[in-house]
C-alpha cells in the first residue's frame, strides 16, 4: 500500500499522518505492507503501529519529519508535546506485535527535554517485532520501550543528536536484541537497559558503535537478569558517566543470574566526574541503591587510552557501609593506557582478576580505598590474583604481590598521566 495513493504529501508541505492512519488500516485489512516512496513527508504526532509493516526507499531517501506541537492540555501521561514519531500500543492497551519497520528516517524537532513528554522516534510496546535501517535525528530519545514485551530486533540504525537516550530497554523487556547499530552525541546514555518494576532479561547488546555521549554512559544496565553486553565499540564520553555502566540505580531490580560483559572495546572512556572530583573508570560498577553480587563477567574487553582508571568498583559515600560488590571475575581483559590506576576499588567486597594484561600505566596499578575505614587488617575491598596478570607501568607490575589481598593503596587524586596512544599487542 503505497501511501501517496491515500494522500501523503511526498513534498512535506502538507501533514501526511492522516493518510498513514489510513493506508497502515487497509495495508493491515488486506494483509499488504505499507510503502513510503521517495519523499519527506510531514507527520506532527504518533503513527500507531500494530500487526504492519512499514518499509521506505532507504533513511536517505524517505523522510518523515515533524515539528513540535504544543498541546492545549497536558495527556494522562504528562506530555505537554507531542511530534513525530511511530509507537506501539502501551501495554495497557494491550501491547503492538509482529511490527516492522525499515528504511526510513525520522526527522524531530524537539527542542528541550522535558521527561514527560512522549515525543521518542518509536516508543510503546513492540513484542516479535523488527526495526531496520532507520536513521532517527533530533527526537527526545531514538527508541523508548515500555514493557512487558518480549522478542524485538532492532538492528543497523543510526541514531543521532537526541536530547536523552539512544535505546532503553524500560521495564520487563526480555529475549531482544540490538546490534550493528550506531548511536552518536546523545544527551543521555547511548544505550540502556533499566530494570524499573519488571527486570529485563536474556537480551543482548552486540556490535554496536557509540561515539560521545555528551551526558552519562556509553552503553549502562541498571538491573536485570542474564543479559549480554558484547563486541560494543564505546568511544569519548564527556561528562558523569563511563563507556559501561553496570549500576543498581533508578530504583531498578536487583541484578540477578549472571551478566556477561565480552569482548568489548572503550576508547578514551573514564573522564572526570564533576560531583566527586575524581575520575571514573572506562567499566563503572556502582552500588548505589543496594549491593551487587550478579556472577558478573568481564572477559576479552579493551580498555583503551583511559582518561583515569579503567575499572572502576564503587559505592556512593552515604551507602558505603550499606552496599558491597561481590562476585564480579575479569578475565582476559587488556588496558592500554591510564591516566591514573587499572583499578579503583571505592567500596567493600571483592573481584577477581585473571590474565589481565596493562600496559602504560599512569599511577599505581590499583588504587584501593575499599569502603574508606582504613582498618589495620586493611581495604575491605579484596582483589584476587588468579593468575596471568601482567604488565603495569612506571611503578612496576599493576597487580603487585605486596598489594593482595586487601593491601591499602587509596589515594583520592593521584595526579593525572596523559597516556599515549595505543599501539599495536605484542604477544610473546
Amino acid at each position: 500500500m503505497n501511501v501517496q495513493r491515500f494522500g501523503a504529501d511526498p513534498t512535506g508541505q502538507r501533514d501526511s499522518a492522516d493518510a498513514f492512519d489510513t493506508a497502515i488500516a487497509f495495508a493491515k485489512a488486506w494483509h499488504r505492507e505499507v510503502y513510503l516512496p521517495p519523499g519527506t513527508y510531514q507527520v506532527n504526532r504518533h503513527i500507531l503501529v500494530d500487526n504492519v509493516t512499514i518499509e521506505g526507499a532507504g533513511s536517505w531517501y524517505t523522510i518523515v519529519k515533524g515539528h513540535q506541537v504544543t498541546l492545549s492540555t497536558p495527556l494522562p501521561d504528562g506530555s505537554v508535546h507531542t511530534g513525530v514519531g511511530f509507537y506501539g500500543k502501551y501495554v495497557a492497551d494491550g501491547g503492538s506485535s509482529n511490527v516492522h519497520l525499515s528504511g526510513f528516517a525520522i526527522e524531530g524537532d524537539v527542542r528541550e527535554r522535558i521527561d514527560s513528554d512522549q515525543v521518542n522516534g518509536i516508543g510503546g510496546s513492540l513484542s516479535h517485532s523488527t526495526i531496520e535501517g532507520l536513521y532517527i535525528h533530533h527526537t527526545k530519545v531514538g527508541m523508548w520501550f515500555d514493557g512487558p514485551m518480549s522478542n524485538l530486533r532492532v538492528r543497523n540504525n543510526v541514531i543521532a543528536d537526541q536530547i536523552a537516550d539512544g535505546i532503553n530497554f524500560h521495564t520487563g523487556v526480555t529475549n531482544s536484541v540490538v546490534a550493528n547499530n550506531f548511536v552518536r552525541n546523545t544527551g543521555d546514555d547511548a544505550l540502556a537497559m533499566w530494570s524499573d518494576k519488571i527486570e529485563d532479561a536474556n537480551n543482548t547488546f552486540d556490535h554496536n558503535t557509540v561515539q560521545t555521549p555528551v551526558l552519562a554512559n556509553g552503553i549502562a544496565l541498571y538491573g536485570g537478569t542474564d543479559n549480554t553486553i558484547s563486541n560494543n565499540l564505546v568511544a569519548d564520553p564527556i561528562r558523569e558517566g563511563s563507556g559501561l555502566q553496570v549500576g543498581s540505580r533508578f530504583g531498578a531490580q536487583p541484578f540477578t543470574g549472571s551478566l556477561w560483559i565480552t569482548n568489548n572495546t572503550t576508547v578514551r572512556s573514564g573522564p572526570f566526574e564533576l560531583n566527586w572530583n575524581i575520575g571514573l573508570g572506562a567499566i563503572w560498577i556502582y552500588a548505589l541503591e543496594g549491593s551487587i553480587n550478579v556472577d558478573l563477567e568481564v572477559v576479552g574487553n579493551s580498555f583503551l587510552d583511559n582518561t583515569y582508571n579503567a575499572i572502576m568498583l564503587v559505592s556512593d559515600f552515604p551507602v558505603k557501609d550499606l552496599y558491597t560488590i561481590t562476585n564480579v571475575h575479569f578475565k582476559d581483559d587488556r588496558v592500554d593506557g591510564t591516566g591514573t590506576s587499572v583499578v579503583s576499588a571505592r567500596v567493600a567486597g571483592s573481584a577477581s582478576f585473571e590474565n589481565v594484561e596493562a600496559r602504560n600505566v599512569g599511577a599505581v596499578g590499583v588504587n584501593n580505598c575499599g569502603s574508606f575505614h582504613f582498618t589495620p587488617a586493611g581495604s575491605e575491598f579484596t582483589l584476587v590474583d588468579l593468575g596471568g596478570n601482567v604488565g603495569g607501568g612506571t611503578t612496576g607490575p599493576w597487580l603487585a604481590p605486596w598489594e593482595l589481598p586487601n593491601t591499602i593503596t587509596c589515594d583520592d587524586r593521584p595526579p593525572v598521566v596523559p597516556p599515549p596512544p595505543p599501539s599495536p599487542w605484542v604477544t610473546p
